[in-house]
């Protein structure tokens, strides 16, 4: 089967989990290995499925993290909702050789392949990255000759995901810069800013590029995809060239 394969019967499997690392004080990565290994393209998801000893059943859809082609394992990057029914668990009850639930790769539309081109523009809001980072990291293991920016809110150095990883990918891989927008930190660097993604920000992202983009991914919650997507259209850049997803 290739990574371009759609018709392949999509059905739930119980995959174990083989490694868990905590990213943030908040978010997790589990590694699966499903029983029967399947492709996926960078911007996929999974469905999760729990089901209590009564037979309640509770589901959710999480991105994939890993790059496509990186092995039989799947990375999932799991941030704790307080109030969710699902995360709490993963956060305080799974372990590794749990076996889990779950079906995929799903989705079609917030996708991206090396082949694709760019310039690409990718902005994310804390977890919001983990589909982005899916596919920076494909970039990075092919060497893409693609101009690619990643925007990345977060409230702290702390509490950004994958920081030290993104930082060795920019030292490595030439076609790739990194935006940090911290909201409730000073930035690190010059081209980082220490407040909320703003019309300002957005332009010097675009302008990071050296051209206009081909491509714009934003995932994150409801509101900061809102914003990011207005600033974005506001910038000039084409409605129809924006692809978005919400978590939450």
């Amino acid at each position: 089967m290739t990574d371009t394969d759609f018709s392949r019967e999509i059905r739930w499997q119980e995959a174990r989990i083989t490694r868990i690392i905590e990213r943030t004080p908040h978010l997790k990565s589990f590694f699966f290995l499903p029983p029967e290994p399947f492709g996926h393209i960078a911007g996929q998801h999974v469905d999760v499925r729990l089901t209590a000893p009564d037979g309640y059943s509770a589901l959710r859809s999480y991105s994939i993290a890993s790059a496509p082609n990186s092995g039989d394992e799947i990375e999932l990057a799991i941030d704790r909702l307080d109030d969710g029914e699902v995360s709490p668990f993963f956060h305080e009850v799974a372990e590794v050789g749990d076996d889990i639930e779950l079906r995929g790769p799903l989705g079609g539309h917030f996708i991206w392949r090396p082949g694709d081109g760019g310039p690409l523009l990718l902005i994310g809001g804390g977890s919001g990255l983990v589909p982005l980072l899916a596919m920076i990291r494909q970039g990075f293991a092919e060497s893409a000759a693609v101009p690619t920016v990643l925007l990345l809110s977060a409230r702290s150095p702390e509490e950004t995901p994958f920081l030290d990883e993104l930082l060795d990918i920019e030292a490595r891989w030439p076609s790739f810069r990194l935006h940090l927008a911290f909201t409730r930190a000073a930035p690190l660097r010059a081209q980082d800013h220490g407040r909320r993604i703003d019309a300002e920000i957005i332009s010097e992202a675009v302008k990071s590029l050296g051209s206009a983009p081909r491509h714009v991914f934003i995932c994150g919650s409801n509101a900061f995809v809102n914003t990011a997507a207005d600033l974005t259209t506001g910038a000039g850049i084409p409605t129809d060239l924006v692809r978005t997803e919400r978590y939450g």
